[in-house]
């Protein structure tokens, strides 16, 4: 990676860059962040993944997708420059350095980049961040990163440079020294220099207050569900504020945040029956899944849950933390990927819990038996990997665009 950014320039090189890592929440962190720089009026470049239907959106600029035609543009730069190099790139690395060029290219003010794995040894590391943001710490592709919560720190860790700023929304004491070994030149501390005040349900979202580094902001709505889409909020404002070096003003905040979206998180995609769109890859996030479920849709009552996983991720463990034994019907299906784990399998573990389970060949077979057999009061799910959703969410675009089209007719 740094030898293709060489060849291009350092590009990376060429703008700040506010980088974020952490097991979960590092999406809805990132569309935050960025919400709140475009409302101070900067030119934002925002670099997430995965991606939920379109490969465009892994690359923003002022939170819309890179068009077709300046993706193929870049992308076809860079396929220019392979001849040049020691290995082929990986895919992941080709879009990173596509996301740096296009966004030096443009040129954007600042840009927000989300890690894809890790940190120490991620593509996206290749830049020097002003400000990173660490959202948590829990266990996930162990495989790689390491075994205990400890070993990811670590590897989470690598994106501090030395006088950079770090916000640490992890709050166990115990991975603190971690961090501190990278010698930021501030370390901001969850539950020490910022934390929520309160964090209310309210109609559509939260009703948030937060205490950071700069001051103080009550009765700031966040129309997102969960929980846990306030930490990440918080954490945001609290890298907006040490990018800015000082508050933001109240207005700014209350702005950005009733702005901020973050697709297929929490996502109320339908009514009669609910249905709900909560990408959780691992155990933590199938867990804050099935805590916000329970705390804002628990008026259903009962729920259909459609989950399809990869590989790699223990099908009954996952399902224990969706809390699926409360489901009337589990319908499994294979995220449209090649590393999906069999629908049967996640069907079969599923049984073992004393689930009634079904499995589906598609994302879309899997969407529609749900929603042909839930009643009118009862709450669908459609969890697990990002894949899953980003395909029902397609699935769900293609049936509006039916309709509308039948009526068109």
């Amino acid at each position: 990676m740094r030898q293709l950014a060489y060849l291009m320039g350092d590009p990376q090189a060429s703008l700040p860059v506010l980088h974020i890592t952490g097991t979960n929440g590092k999406t809805s962190t990132a569309r935050a962040l960025s919400q709140l720089l475009i409302s101070k009026g900067l030119n934002v470049g925002t670099y997430t993944s995965p991606h939920l239907e379109r490969l465009n959106e892994r690359i923003m600029v002022g939170l819309e997708p890179v068009p077709d035609e300046d993706l193929a543009e870049v992308l076809s730069d860079l396929a220019g420059l392979e001849p040049l190099m020691s290995e082929r790139p990986t895919w992941f690395e080709v879009m990173t350095a596509a996301a740096f060029r296009y966004f030096a290219d443009r040129p954007v003010d600042v840009a927000v980049v989300e890690v894809g794995m890790g940190g120490r040894w991620d593509a996206t590391n290749v830049a020097d961040a002003e400000v990173a943001i660490v959202t948590n710490i829990a266990l996930d592709h162990t495989e790689l990163l390491g075994s205990t919560r400890a070993e990811i720190a670590g590897e989470k860790a690598g994106i501090v440079k030395p006088g950079s700023t770090l916000v640490l929304g992890e709050t166990d004491p115990a991975l603190y020294d971690v961090f501190a070994a990278e010698h930021p030149a501030a370390l901001w501390l969850a539950g020490r220099d910022f934390a929520l005040t309160s964090n209310l349900m309210a109609v559509g979202g939260r009703l948030l207050g937060l205490r950071t580094p700069g001051g103080s902001y009550e009765g700031v709505y966040l129309p997102l569900h969960g929980r846990h889409q306030a930490h990440n909020f918080l954490a945001a404002l609290v890298g907006a504020e040490a990018f800015f070096g000082g508050p933001l003003e109240a207005e700014i905040v209350e702005q950005a945040a009733a702005a901020v979206r973050s697709p297929g998180r929490l996502e109320v995609a339908g009514r009669s029956p609910l249905l709900v769109l909560d990408g959780a890859k691992n155990v933590a996030g199938a867990q804050a899944s099935a805590l916000a479920v329970a705390e804002e849709f628990g008026e259903a009552t009962a729920r259909v849950l459609v989950v399809g996983m990869l590989r790699g991720k223990d099908a009954r463990e996952m399902l224990e933390a969706l809390d699926a034994p409360k489901a009337r019907l589990v319908v499994t299906c294979p995220p449209p990927s090649p590393r999906a784990q069999p629908a049967e399998v996640v069907a079969e573990a599923a049984r073992s819990l004393g689930c009634q389970a079904v499995a589906k060949a598609s994302v879309a077979e899997a969407l529609e038996l749900a929603l042909s057999e839930a009643r009118a009061e009862e709450l669908v799910l459609v969890t697990g990997s990002l894949y899953v959703v980003g395909a029902a969410r397609s699935a769900l675009a293609g049936e509006e665009g039916a309709r509308a089209a039948g009526r068109a007719l």
